[in-house]
């Protein structure tokens, strides 16, 4: 199984940046896909955003298009998401998702909270 630590969470003002990693205990190469997930409080898990590690291609939801950006560092085994232009609404705990050979694991999830 996969192990997933992610960090950077923090609180920001609206309008403000943060930058989420998720840092694998395998090489990156042996995962299928890496994706971000948020819940926030009363709602289900949603998916924000996933990277296909062969060949790279990412997939965003429609509410953080144009604000979020996928990433990955191969030789730290490691996905990035950068945030900009957060809003109260982004505010809940993110959390990092890794498919190897059909099987998915987990982060322990990191909080952002973003204040008006």
């Amino acid at each position: 199984q996969v192990q997933l630590v992610e960090s950077g969470g923090g609180l920001v003002q609206a309008g403000g940046s943060l930058r989420l990693s998720c840092a694998a205990s395998v090489s990156i190469f042996s995962i299928n896909r890496v994706g971000w997930y948020r819940q926030a409080p009363g709602k289900e898990r949603e998916l924000v955003a996933f990277i296909i590690i062969d060949g790279g291609s990412t997939t965003y939801a429609d509410s953080v298009k144009g604000r979020f950006t996928i990433s990955r560092d191969n030789a730290k085994s490691t996905v990035y998401l950068q945030m900009n232009s957060l809003k109260p609404e982004d505010t809940a705990v993110y959390y990092c998702n890794a498919v190897r050979d059909l099987r998915g694991s987990w982060g322990q999830g990191t909080q952002v909270t973003v204040s008006s």
